[in-house]
């Protein structure tokens, strides 16, 4: 099964646009902007989440970005999606076609359209790598790094907050984005952080 890679791709909350992941810093991490090519160091009080942790909530289970992603690549055939300045309800008769069972409750227009608002950015940046999805889900030592554990209190603290349409998927993380505890910018980059098993 295909995917797309979203290793080192990241969000910082308050700040617009997508990151890369470029080196450990000491109060924190270096990032650089897709955008404009700038760099900064994200300090470790900063919300980070990384691409590859995020996951769309559904009626059962949940749903990776990167799998997203992909559908979205095959539908497009490879060129830019939808915008996420179109109307709510485009956004809305879009997602549902690539997640029809997506929960409703939980993802927000909000999260879809940035879903889009990703998507495209990082198809502008020629950042949409198509990779087997055993490759994304197995470390450098080859062990799968899924677990139940961690998924199971991603599903029990999304439920305590309104915009957690968008849990960790199960990399390396604490928290997630736009819901839950703050994730300190170096362990949201998959540095140095103890292995733990969302868009609404």
């Amino acid at each position: 099964m295909k995917t797309i890679q979203l290793k080192d791709i990241l969000s910082i909350s308050g700040k617009g646009g997508l990151f890369k992941f470029i080196a450990q810093a000491r109060n924190g991490i270096v990032v650089e902007s897709l955008e404009d090519k700038k760099r900064h160091v994200a300090p470790a009080t900063a919300r980070v989440s990384s691409l590859v942790d995020i996951a769309i909530f559904t009626e059962d289970e949940e749903v990776a970005l990167s799998d997203i992603f992909f559908k979205i690549h095959e539908l497009s055939e490879g060129k830019e999606t939808l915008s996420h300045k179109v109307s709510a309800a485009e956004l809305i008769n879009f997602f549902q076609e690539l997640v029809p069972e997506y929960d409703e409750e939980r993802v927000y227009v909000s999260d879809i359209k940035k879903v889009f608002q990703w998507y495209n950015q990082l198809h502008q940046h020629d950042l949409l790598e198509v990779i087997e999805k055993e490759e994304e889900e197995t470390d450098s030592t080859g062990t799968d790094s899924k677990g139940a554990d961690k998924k199971s209190a991603d599903n029990k603290d999304a439920g305590k907050n309104p915009s957690a349409g968008l849990p960790s998927t199960g990399k390396p993380s604490t928290g997630k984005p736009f819901a839950g505890k703050p994730s300190t910018a170096k362990s949201s980059a998959g540095k140095s952080s103890t292995r733990k098993p969302s868009a609404k």
